[in-house]
């Protein structure tokens, strides 16, 4: 799987993406890319913080284990060999091992251009592939987060629970919202 390209094609603006698995060597593009994000401060968990290139690698190479191990899907999207998108789908262990974490990420130059919604209906088909015993797909979005909340509810997504104040920005306090979708009888 380390690599291996599952789309090509365009943007909604006509730019070439490619959609493919993380693989050994993506770390210092994945590093510039989040750091990049947490500066913009956007709606992901980093807010300004930054990682090491050693933090990167080994987040990179335990993702990478877990893919073999069929325990996650983990993709980036490029387009000119940048990373402008990141996705993944986590399992979690023990009793709640049909359960999968789902985060993504896009961007600024790319957002509104369809890439989202691309990551996502191709990272939900892997998943369903790959994970054998994926059910359920779960996330966590911020609640002023507007469009993402929109996006995966046309996905099928249901709001299951929401943290007050549970996502702590720059200028203050957001809910945190938890969503989730039953993909058993699919």
């Amino acid at each position: 799987m380390e690599g291996k390209i599952v789309f090509t094609g365009k943007s909604q603006k006509g730019k070439q993406i490619i959609l493919r698995y993380v693989k050994q060597g993506d770390a210092q593009t994945m590093l510039d890319y989040i750091n990049t994000l947490s500066d913009e401060r956007t709606y992901i968990r980093f807010q300004g913080e930054h990682l090491t290139l050693k933090e990167e690698q080994e987040y990179l190479d335990s993702q990478l284990k877990r893919i073999k191990d069929k325990k996650s899907v983990h993709l980036v999207a490029l387009s000119n060999n940048q990373h402008i998108g990141i996705s993944s789908i986590d399992l979690e262990d023990r009793t709640s091992s049909h359960v999968g974490n789902f985060g993504i990420s896009i961007s600024k130059e790319f957002r509104g251009e369809g890439v989202g919604k691309l990551l996502m209906e191709t990272i939900v088909s892997e998943a369903q592939k790959e994970l054998p015993g994926l059910k359920i797909i779960t996330l966590g979005c911020f609640s002023n987060n507007a469009l993402a909340i929109k996006m995966y509810k046309e996905f099928g997504f249901v709001e299951y629970g929401r943290l007050p104040n549970g996502v702590k920005l720059e200028n203050g306090f957001v809910d945190h919202i938890y969503m989730y979708k039953n993909i058993s009888n699919q």
